[in-house]
């Protein structure tokens, strides 16, 4: 895929749970929490999966954007392939 459908994709994917395949053979299983003109920022799998009642957006938020975790950022022009992970996979 070109870098101008990648990038479509992640956008129209944000906060789903998704599988990256990058350039290097490496795959990225993570929650897209946000997408820029470079890069897409995973959270992974299995990190403050309690994200009803209270625990989303309330105290003890640290690391990227609130989320409770960590976010890692992979270069969009690297992706070769993004998958769409089931529900029950997370």
């Amino acid at each position: 895929m070109s870098f101008e459908q990648n990038l479509a994709l992640c956008r129209k994917h944000t906060g789903r749970a998704v599988e990256i395949r990058m350039r290097n053979g490496r795959i990225h299983r993570g929650i897209i929490r946000r997408v820029d003109n470079r890069n897409v920022y995973l959270q992974p799998l299995g990190q403050n999966r309690n994200l009803g009642g209270y625990g989303f957006g309330f105290g003890g938020n640290y690391g990227y954007g609130g989320y409770g975790g960590f976010a890692a950022g992979f270069a969009i022009g690297a992706i070769t392939s993004l998958v769409l992970l089931p529900f029950f996979f997370w």
